[in-house]
């Protein structure tokens, strides 16, 4: 889980596992695999980093990979 801030400045956690898709618009949007949309006020790249972070945690992505790397 992650926890991420709503516009209004409303912290909430988040089942990342979850997240299909992040885009700023300016605004950072995260859309669901159920299709629901959330706007925070982390950053695309702060969101990724908390997202990266979870993976790592449960094992999903190890520590040692690396983005593009091929297993």
């Amino acid at each position: 889980m992650i926890t991420l801030t709503k516009l209004n400045g409303q912290p909430f956690t988040f089942n990342a596992i979850y997240i299909e898709q992040i885009q700023s618009n300016p605004d950072t949007t995260v859309m669901t695999t159920t299709g629901r949309t959330f706007l925070v006020k982390e950053s695309e790249e702060q969101v990724v980093e908390k997202i990266t972070g979870f993976y790592k945690e449960i094992g999903i992505v190890r520590a040692s990979d690396k983005e593009g790397e091929d297993k």
